[in-house]
């Protein structure tokens, strides 16, 4: 069973997100901002990081950052709506930081599991 840690600021989201996650089978863990992220990676050692882009405290792509800096082998998929400039500017950005994948809110459970899915299989 692979685990997953979910990082989103928006809790409502982030409930629904790891109830999914967890009836597809995955051990679970929330995070919901970037700061706390960091200390239950360390606790948790995910096989994979789901995390928001834009989040208060520590936003997204400053926490893929320093996720990667301390576990270089560590598989991201970022997600996002795109605040006021659209996930168009900040999912490539993402990607380009060593997200292994993007997910563009909304999105479908069966959008989440393949990209899920896939990257893990990488």
């Amino acid at each position: 069973m692979a685990k997953i840690l979910v990082i989103e600021d928006d809790s409502s989201f982030r409930n629904v997100l790891v109830q999914m996650l967890s009836r597809a089978g995955y051990e679970v863990r929330q995070a919901g901002d970037g700061t706390t992220a960091l200390q239950e990676c360390a606790d948790f050692n995910p096989d994979l990081v789901l995390t928001d882009i834009i989040m208060p405290d520590k936003e997204g792509l400053e926490t893929i950052q320093e996720l990667l800096t301390t576990h270089p082998q560590l598989k991201i998929i970022a997600m996002s709506g795109g605040g006021k400039f659209g996930p168009d500017s900040y999912l490539p950005l993402a990607q380009k930081l060593g997200a292994k994948a993007t997910l563009q809110k909304p999105f479908m459970r069966e959008e989440l599991i393949n990209t899920i899915e896939g990257v893990l299989k990488q």
